[in-house]
């Protein structure tokens, strides 16, 4: 499009020029255009048009980025793939990059084959090469959002995504943040670095938020036929990001904002996390009137209205319960308001590993008249849930952390798990491999520990074979086997 064209009325260039008040002038400067035709030459030549791009996306004529290959980017490219779109995934970890361009699948609940078909077809593909980045029409940012040591937001990943971005950025692309995160974080932190080289949002480029809603292991919902949440950095962002997503998943639901799908994802978890905190109250409460807190929930969960089951464990695991929390209450503190109720019942998720570790060390005294000093430990279950290979902030590694401290010599058994891989948190277990799960193998061990109940466990010979077996998960009872050597905790 010309320069010099005028385009729009000055009504529509006074409407369009309001929504985007950074707009960049020094294209124009030192023209002898009069401050009108600058405005409108703004509008008309800056402006990407929605339409247009819309059509593109409809007929699978765009290219589709995505920034993280793990448990969320993962399945959101193979689901882009599958419906004929052009996919790319970007990734720092080299041995991803060389699996996934392989066909091959490095998370246990994706088959190989939902990799390598697209993958052959020449639809899939990944690099570490963040150049190619300007070759994309949408970018999908899935990056972690862990805690720092302090527990408050670490956006170290998303800055240097966004960075990234902006380095190669060109006009006329989407970008969607999917990481979950406090409200404010995709206008406030990303659109900033993505506004810097003088792009504008709205004009040059879109910006949204769609929080990701992955369940690693369930068998009902996938990323495609999980409803998706869209908000938009204008109306423009919101229609081509619903749009985008349109095309893989069956339920879009269009919010007024950013802030909104950021709160909402916010709201999903730290829901699940405070009725958590209430079972792992109402377990120790329970336990003291010799009451079992696990029949109670399956008594209760037969009223068919107001109640939801939710069960205690031996701690939080996962990506989002165990952090989401913390991103309000510390967002929050920035308008001095205090979220006291969600910090509790942090707390109590918190201090769920510390007295596990003294439920074991009681029924190993009062049983054996051992300490844990010098006691041999098997906990069973790495993975944060049972029948995946995920073990982000699993408390198994707390529980391990906390037996040791204790002077406990401390082995794992997971059949998903064979080696630990690194992890932010806890480095030291990186290597560490899986022990044989056999009548031999137990009986060499002065407790067992349930931490993960895996269906693919023989909890039977576990049992048999086991001196003590702390169950955490009520996985013994689950299965119809009691025995005086089973503790609850």
């Amino acid at each position: 499009m010309s320069r010099n064209r005028l385009g729009p009325t000055n009504a529509q260039t006074n409407s369009r020029l309001s929504q985007y008040p950074n707009v960049q002038r020094s294209y124009w400067s030192g023209s002898d255009m009069t401050e009108t035709q600058i405005q409108r030459n703004i509008v008309a030549n800056l402006a990407i048009d929605p339409a247009a791009f819309d059509a593109r996306i409809k007929r699978h004529e765009i290219s589709v980025g995505i920034i993280g290959l793990g448990y969320v980017g993962l399945p959101l490219a193979i689901a882009f793939a599958s419906k004929g779109l052009k996919v790319t995934g970007f990734d720092t970890d080299p041995s991803k990059i060389e699996l996934l361009n392989a066909g091959k699948s490095y998370i246990r609940h994706i088959p190989s084959e939902k990799v390598s078909a697209p993958v052959t077809q020449g639809i899939l593909s990944a690099t570490t090469d963040m150049t190619l980045l300007s070759e994309m029409d949408a970018i999908i940012v899935c990056v972690p959002t862990p805690l720092t040591r302090h527990r408050e937001p670490d956006l170290s990943f998303i800055v240097s995504t966004a960075e990234s971005i902006a380095a190669h950025q060109r006009r006329g692309q989407l970008v969607v943040l999917e990481s979950t995160t406090y409200p404010g974080t995709t206008r406030e932190v990303m659109k900033p670095i993505l506004e810097r080289r003088g792009l504008v949002s709205g004009i040059d480029f879109f910006l949204a938020f769609s929080p990701e809603r992955e369940d690693p292991g369930n068998q009902h919902y996938d990323t495609t036929t999980t409803p998706k949440l869209v908000g938009g950095d204008g109306p423009d962002a919101l229609r081509l990001a619903v749009s985008l997503y349109g095309e893989i998943i069956g339920r879009i639901i269009s919010v007024s904002s950013p802030e909104v799908a950021e709160a909402t994802k916010l709201t999903e978890n730290i829901f699940r996390a405070v009725n958590i905190a209430l079972v792992n109250e109402l377990k120790v409460v329970y336990e003291a009137m010799g009451i079992d807190v696990w029949e109670v929930i399956n008594a209760a969960k037969t009223k068919p209205f107001g109640f939801m089951p939710f069960y205690p464990g031996p701690g939080l695991g996962g990506h989002c319960i165990p952090i989401d929390p913390f991103y309000l209450t510390w967002k929050a503190r920035e308008h001095e308001l205090s979220t006291r109720f969600i910090e509790l019942a942090g707390e109590i998720n918190t201090a769920m590993p510390g007295r596990v570790v003294d439920r074991v060390a009681q029924a190993m005294n009062l049983r054996s008249g051992k300490s844990l000093r010098d006691s041999r430990i098997l906990v069973l279950g790495l993975a944060y849930k049972k029948n995946v290979d995920d073990t982000r902030e699993s408390p198994a590694f707390k529980l391990i952390e906390l037996l040791e401290a204790n002077g406990a010599q401390v082995a794992y058994h997971d059949p998903y798990i064979v080696v630990i891989p690194h992890t932010r948190e806890h480095p030291q277990y990186a290597g560490r491999s899986s022990v044989s799960l056999d009548r031999a193998a137990l009986t060499g061990f002065d407790c067992a520990l349930i931490c993960t109940d895996h269906d693919n466990v023989d909890y039977r010979l576990v049992v048999d074979a086991s001196a003590l077996v702390i169950d955490t998960r009520n996985a013994c009872a689950s299965r119809g086997i009691t025995d005086g050597k089973i503790v609850q905790a």
